[in-house]
């Protein structure tokens, strides 16, 4: 990854896309439209979060686009998304990780969750989100919709700046860089330790 990386316009995000509902259990019970999904305190919908290392052992954080309706502008992990009606799991990871940054890799599957955000009075995330870990290498490719801007940071420096100024981060990855922190150690240290060359 380098960061004199391009960037690029495509939209890939349309507020009628059908996203996947899903009662507690993650079994799916039907669609609904991501505008709909994110009204008022949120319809559960399955979705998923990918944490991207370098081959340096560094963490990809994005800052959200100034046209996201929810938590625009805010810091978040590499990349966040839903699959869409019709759509397996790892296609949906592999397509988003494409378009949002032109990237691909192999990602290891974590954990799944369900948390309630809620942005202001008209709008929330209620996902039942699939976390992942990745290793990347290549130049990233920004979607220029989708994210404003992006950063390489270590491990130790995301912790003091997720201390520090905790309200910049989104709530979804706050939530989930600390489970990893805790349940996961070995998976981290395996992604955030430098590959040998």
């Amino acid at each position: 990854m380098n960061s004199l990386a391009a960037s690029s316009n495509e939209i890939v995000s349309f507020e009628d896309e059908k996203l996947i509902l899903v009662d507690e259990q993650d079994n799916e019970i039907g669609n609904l439209s991501k505008d709909k999904c994110h009204d008022g305190r949120g319809q559960l919908h399955r979705a998923f979060s990918l944490f991207i290392f370098s081959p340096d052992g560094r963490v990809l954080l994005q800052q959200r686009s100034a046209q996201k309706r929810l938590w625009p502008m805010y810091w978040s992990n590499a990349c966040c998304s839903h699959p869409r009606r019709g759509e397996d799991m790892p296609d949906a990871v592999n397509r988003r990780l494409h378009q949002e940054l032109g990237l691909s890799g192999e990602m290891e599957f974590l954990y799944k969750f369900i948390y309630q955000a809620q942005y202001d009075e008209a709008g929330a995330e209620h996902e039942l989100c699939w976390v992942y870990l990745g290793r990347c290498d290549g130049d990233v490719v920004v979607n220029a919709n989708e994210i404003a801007d992006w950063r390489l940071v270590s491990v130790e420096t995301l912790n003091r700046e997720l201390a520090a100024e905790p309200a910049k981060f989104t709530p979804w990855m706050k939530l989930e860089w600390g489970r990893i922190q805790n349940e996961f150690p070995g998976a981290l240290n395996k992604f955030a330790s430098a590959t040998k060359s």
